[in-house]
């Protein structure tokens, strides 16, 4: 049996060719990238990341330098939930959330990889294996963009293979948002894939006077209409608003999912598999929303989240938004059909270019 020899950080700062923006976090002209690469002592290695919207990045990789060598370092390597359980636990005073889940969730991706590089299988294999096309969409990030704008960034989407896109509402003005809803709606067809994300923008009413106002546009899904804290607020959008809710990117753990679907608080949950905990986390969330008969879909870091749902039998949808990474990856998402298609190389089969992200060091 390996174990895990040693353990190196990196962080960076990816630039945007263009600055994006939504109801929440403002302007966005760079995406942090905290990496985690992980050696057994069979000389393999496991890559796992996560990122942010710009800031806190410094706090996550110190957490990785300073607090999770010590606690994994000599372990065995396919020991995944023993692993996760201990670090978990290790750092959950000063932790439980925040930081030092993102920091968990990098580990529990590279250990994962390093377990599927060993075993010489494809992640969604090891995984389960249930299907490698996965449903997949085009998460814009376009609050700000006029509506030609949007119109011909839908454009470019659908002549990159996509079948189904993601817009951003939540301006100040409920009437604005309506408007380019039924612009996308009328440009994109009946019975077309669309979704609608408010970045946490309303209130439960305000909330649910957008569900009533957008219900005519037939959304796949209305994504964060609140903030994340509010389960029963949630509950009550899907009782009045009549539009299916998706939800999860904010939150962190397990338990936090069993509550939202234990109360009718989401139709699609939506963990991102970089801050919920990692693969490890993931997978139990997706398995947890299979058995109340809820089809889950994903929040960023499509590379390594086309492996989980190739995995799991009720996914839905895989949102794809790179941040700008695929300028420094092997082997970006392939599309075909408006399908992502998971890797057949070993792990999750993301390499990233050292040298260059090197020249973005944070």
């Amino acid at each position: 049996m390996a174990r895990i020899k040693s353990l190196e950080t990196g962080h960076y700062k990816i630039p945007l060719s263009v600055t994006l923006s939504d109801s929440t976090h403002g302007k966005i002209s760079a995406f942090e990238l905290i990496t985690l690469r992980v050696r057994s002592t069979d000389s393999v290695e496991g890559v796992g990341y996560t990122y942010t919207v710009g800031r806190n990045g410094g706090a996550i990789a110190d957490i990785l330098r300073r607090e999770i060598p010590a606690l994994v370092e000599g372990r065995e390597a396919d020991d995944t939930e023993a692993i996760w359980q201990h670090v978990w636990w290790a750092l959950h005073y000063g932790g439980r959330g925040g930081p030092t889940v993102l920091a968990l969730s990098a580990l529990d991706i590279a250990l994962w990889d390093l377990k599927a590089n060993r075993a010489t299988l494809p992640l969604w294999r090891l995984l389960g294996g249930f299907d490698r096309r996965v449903p997949c969409y085009a998460g814009g990030i376009d609050l700000d963009l006029s509506v030609e704008a949007l119109l011909t960034q839908t454009d470019d989407n659908l002549r990159k293979g996509f079948r189904a896109i993601k817009m951003k509402v939540g301006r100040p003005d409920l009437g604005s948002d309506v408007a380019r809803v039924r612009a996308m709606r009328e440009h994109l067809g009946d019975g077309f894939p669309l979704m609608a994300d408010a970045n946490m923008k309303w209130t439960v009413e305000e909330a649910v006077r957008a569900a009533r106002a957008l219900r005519p546009f037939d959304l796949t899904w209305l994504e964060e209409p609140i903030i994340p804290d509010d389960v029963a607020g949630h509950a009550r959008i899907i009782a009045a608003g009549g539009v299916p809710i998706a939800a999860g990117e904010n939150l962190r753990t397990l338990w936090e999912f069993k509550n939202y679907i234990a109360r009718g608080a989401v139709s699609y949950p939506e963990p991102d598999v970089t801050n919920c905990g990692g693969i490890t986390a993931f997978m139990k969330i997706a398995r947890l929303a299979e058995a109340f008969n809820l089809p889950v879909t994903s929040h960023g870091a499509h590379d390594i989240t086309v492996h989980l749902l190739a995995a799991c039998p009720n996914r839905s949808y895989l949102e794809a938004h790179g941040f700008g990474l695929d300028r420094y990856i092997e082997h970006p998402l392939t599309l075909q059909d408006g399908m992502a298609l998971a890797p057949t190389r070993p792990g999750h089969g993301l390499n990233f270019d050292w040298s260059a992200l090197a020249q973005l060091a944070a």
